[in-house]
């Protein structure tokens, strides 16, 4: 019988292909949404973990659930949560507030395991199988199969973008439009002139260092908006199509016929 490594290592791969690759941020701690993700077709999920309610329990079997439903899981999280969730079994880190290249350093040192980084080592988590897949082989999957995708979310972050994308380890590198226009002085308005050079400007940098570049698309439009300064890691948000399909169905509108 072939046992299923807890870690699903596809990720920095599909990072680097080239390709166009479509997720979705969760931040309900609810093992089934990321089900409900895979089957819906996305190819990664962010286990929202710096704005959601998931305890370390809960992402732990939101982790395993997809693993068993084919999905990558993604978590976003603060640096100093990174090692409980790769013990776990993510398939990729997604840290906010990377400024500088200094900052996207030090990511990778707490990623990587020894001789790359400086990862603390232990083989009883999930990640390792509880003991079933300990040593050289989990350290070789773990620093080779783990994505690191940075966020810049600042002004200092942008002018910063394309030496962070530089970083040796830095998988992808993704632009929070939201915290960019608040910290450029502009609300939640990211579609402000300001803000989208800014966003076209970090896009450009990344793609420029043959880097993964990544942005919330929330339509079609936008993927192809950004796709052309070179975003290719597009999220959309669990919750705003939950409660956008929600509200069509109070109100009258055609969801689609349920299906029971």
């Amino acid at each position: 019988m072939t046992i299923q490594h807890p870690i699903d290592d596809r990720f920095p791969a599909l990072l680097r292909s080239g390709q166009p690759l479509r997720g979705i941020f969760t931040a309900l701690p609810s093992p089934a949404i990321v089900e409900m993700c895979a089957y819906a077709g996305f190819t990664f999920v962010i286990i929202d973990n710096e704005h959601g309610a998931a305890d370390f329990e809960t992402t732990e079997h939101m982790l395993r659930a997809a693993r068993g439903s084919g999905i990558i899981p993604v978590v976003r999280c603060f640096l100093e949560d990174i090692p409980r969730v790769l013990d776990m079994g993510a398939s990729g880190v997604q840290i906010p507030m990377i400024e500088t290249a200094d900052d996207a350093r030090e990511l990778v040192q707490r990623v990587r395991y020894p001789s790359i980084g400086r990862r603390g080592s232990a083989f009883s988590g999930r990640a390792a199988g509880y003991g079933a897949f300990p040593g050289a082989a989990h350290t070789t999957r773990s620093n080779a199969g783990v994505a690191i995708i940075a966020m810049i979310e600042t002004p200092t972050g942008i002018e910063n973008a394309e030496a962070i994308a530089a970083v040796d380890g830095i998988d992808a590198v993704f632009v929070g439009p939201n915290d960019l226009a608040h910290a450029m002085g502009y609300g939640n308005d990211w579609k402000a002139p300001a803000v989208a050079a800014a966003i076209e400007q970090a896009l450009r940098a990344i793609q420029a260092q043959d880097k993964c570049a990544g942005i919330i698309a929330l339509t079609p439009e936008d993927e192809r908006h950004y796709g052309a300064f070179g975003a290719r890691y597009f999220a959309t948000v669990a919750t705003s199509l939950i409660t956008q399909a929600f509200r069509q169905a109070a109100q009258g509108g055609d969801a689609g016929r349920p299906q029971y």
